[in-house]
């Protein structure tokens, strides 16, 4: 009888350790991580069926969550997307006006990438929109990771996906993997349409950053991005006015 006592006692412990934490802090952690100021400068590899391409990039990022993001090199240069909240808008250098962009344009795909303007949306928790659930445990190039579940909860609005899986890492609670979903032609199932692994995540004071980031569309064939980033400094003072409509154009 005492080594069934003992038995079912380190039963409870394994489970309790097993259920420590749940979805929801996950998320938090994550997303407590991503609240930062920073300055980077990275590139994307885009890769279709007419070959390969190189488009360059300067980023600046505030804790309340606007961007500012300007294309560098030749074919682009001057180019840039603003996110203010749950805003996207656009200026080209050619352009009469700044572009407000809305509905079925946040779906375009950012110059040619694999990453469309609408996955450049912030301004709520997943949390808000999203049920979390925590669905086991896996290896994922070697780490183990969380796997979460997310739902679109019911009346949620601007929902990109309305179901996603993400692996977290355990001890870095960043992101490993992801898989996104879009309504199938049923609306009860799913299609999956992009996947995303993070290759390299680096700590900078605290932070852990994802540096290196492979996006592919699945409804397109031989099509991919490689997102890297070359350096990025955080926590550092940043003007304002950069995050704003009439800076956008200068």
């Amino acid at each position: 009888m005492k080594k069934l006592f003992s038995i079912i006692i380190i039963g409870l412990v394994v489970i309790q350790g097993i259920f420590a934490i749940t979805a929801d802090e996950i998320i938090k952690k994550i997303e407590e991580s991503e609240n930062l100021s920073a300055i980077a400068e990275g590139r994307f590899e885009i890769t279709d069926n007419l070959g390969t391409r190189v488009t360059t990039f300067k980023s600046y990022e505030a804790k309340n969550g606007d961007m500012m993001l300007e294309f560098t090199n030749p074919e682009e240069r001057g180019q840039k997307i603003l996110r203010l909240k749950n805003e996207i808008y656009l200026y080209f250098p050619d352009a009469v006006e700044v572009i407000h962009l809305q509905g079925d344009a946040l779906k375009d795909r950012i110059v040619g990438s694999d990453f469309s303007y609408e996955d450049l949306r912030g301004g709520e928790s997943l949390l808000d929109k999203y049920t979390a659930t925590l669905d086991g445990e896996e290896v994922v190039d070697g780490e183990q990771c969380y796997k979460i579940l997310l739902v679109e909860k019911k009346g949620a609005k601007d929902i990109i996906y309305p179901k996603q899986v993400i692996w977290v890492d355990k001890n870095l609670f960043a992101y490993r993997k992801g898989e996104f979903y879009s309504y199938s032609n049923r609306e009860s199932s799913y299609t999956i349409v992009k996947n995303m692994a993070v290759l390299e995540i680096r700590q900078i004071k605290g932070k852990n950053i994802p540096f290196h980031i492979v996006m592919k569309d699945t409804m397109k064939t031989n099509s991919s991005t490689v997102f890297q980033l070359k350096d990025m400094k955080i926590d550092i003072n940043i003007d304002p006015a950069i995050f704003s409509l009439e800076e956008l154009t200068w």
